[in-house]
């Protein structure tokens, strides 16, 4: 099987704003992206309740402010067992695709650079750490 090079997120971005005719009005986009993100949800919720290839198991986390870094990556648990299938895979990386499509259409419409997102949020997460999302 031959290998592609990925798209890089400028040559992305100018691809949805040349395939986005129908929903040009922000308010379409930002109804797309929330609907495309709850289809997203739904995705993963029917791979746990309708083919049960991956379950669910969630509790309180067990955390404590002594644990070290490692210790607490250790501790703290996803609450997920199993693994995708493969046709919950492809469905979800559908989903996850359309919500990425959407987003980046909003990125158009208010001229936003994907890749200055994605740059600025690594930077946040390199020089926040584990405090980015507290």
């Amino acid at each position: 099987m031959e290998s592609k090079n990925a798209p890089t997120l400028d040559q992305f971005q100018q691809q949805v704003s040349e395939l986005l005719l129908r929903h040009r009005s922000l308010l379409d986009v930002l109804s797309k992206l929330g609907q495309s993100g709850a289809s997203v949800n739904r995705a993963v919720t029917k791979a746990v309740t309708d083919c049960g290839c991956i379950e669910l198991n969630a509790r309180k986390q067990q955390y404590s402010d002594e644990l070290n870094l490692q210790d607490a990556k250790e501790t703290l648990e996803s609450h997920l067992a199993g693994s995708l299938c493969e046709h919950c895979n492809e469905v979800l990386k559908n989903e996850l695709g359309r919500n990425l499509f959407y987003m980046t259409a909003l990125c158009n419409l208010l001229q936003i650079q994907l890749d200055e997102v994605v740059a600025d949020e690594y930077d946040k997460c390199s020089t926040l750490g584990l405090f980015n999302l507290t």
